[in-house]
């Protein structure tokens, strides 16, 4: 069942969705070669309970971080380790707050150091496939429009896998609610859009094959080729007037120009 949010409860969840951007943007000011990932996990955590916060990923099913933290070949869900970032590395970092009574959640994949043009063409088109499946979120439209647009550009224009077993998703007073938001679909299929609807829009693209495993943790999910795999996500609220995006990366991009240590996605 699908729950259509107020203006009051879509005002809460911004709130929510912004202070995961900051976070991001704090983590973003810390990442450089030998900082580890229970390093900015921790800062994390410490930073969203200083703004009267509870991490939205810590615990749920038994999660065991603050961040997803997923380098190179792993799509997403990447425990934070006791292992140092290197310079080449990328990293998807997504974040989830629960403030309010309401949830938010954001990714963004940051390049420590400096990548081939082949990788940092992957980044690039994973977030232009992000801010075309935004595009199709209005009202009128069907889930089919935002997904068909996230596969067509990744797939028809560039070759690369567009990962199914994961998806978007709804987003409110629970991480994960109806309706689910695949990266792949039919134009006009799927449930019709309302004002309202808030939804995470992520997608997970690899450079390689689709195909995806999991490891033994049960939660890091690895591209099956071991190819680098990019990441990006916002949430976003339906309105009469078109998508609202409620989450902010340009607190992240100021971070991320503000540390010599990382590249700008071109």
């Amino acid at each position: 069942m699908i729950y259509y949010k107020t203006q009051e409860e879509i005002e809460l969840i911004r709130q929510s969705c912004l202070l995961v951007c900051k976070t991001l943007a704090h983590v973003g000011t810390m990442l450089k070669p030998g900082v580890t990932g229970l390093q900015i996990d921790s800062a994390a955590e410490e930073f969203i309970r200083d703004h009267n916060a509870v991490p939205g990923f810590k615990g749920y099913n038994d999660f065991p971080g603050t961040l997803c933290i997923s380098k190179n070949d792993v799509v997403v869900h990447g425990i934070p380790k006791d292992e140092a970032f290197k310079n080449g590395d990328i990293a998807s970092i997504d974040c989830g707050v629960y403030l309010e009574d309401f949830f938010g959640d954001a990714a963004y994949t940051f390049v420590i150091g400096e990548v081939s043009d082949e990788i940092m063409k992957l980044l690039v088109t994973t977030n232009e496939c992000l801010y075309k499946g935004i595009d199709k979120a209005v009202v009128g439209n069907r889930i089919g429009d935002i997904s068909h647009a996230v596969q067509e550009h990744a797939e028809s224009e560039f070759g690369y896998g567009v990962v199914r077993e994961l998806v978007g998703h709804g987003i409110g007073k629970n991480l994960h609610e109806a309706p689910e938001v695949p990266n792949f679909g039919t134009r006009g299929k799927g449930i019709k859009i309302q004002s309202g609807l808030v939804i995470a829009i992520e997608p997970m693209i690899n450079m390689g094959t689709r195909r995806v495993i999991t490891a033994k943790d049960g939660w890091t999910i690895h591209t099956r080729d071991r190819k680098n795999s990019a990441h990006y996500e916002h949430t976003i609220a339906v309105t009469e007037s078109g998508p609202d995006i409620l989450s902010n990366h340009s607190d992240i991009l100021d971070s991320i120009k503000n540390n010599e240590n990382l590249s700008t996605i071109q």
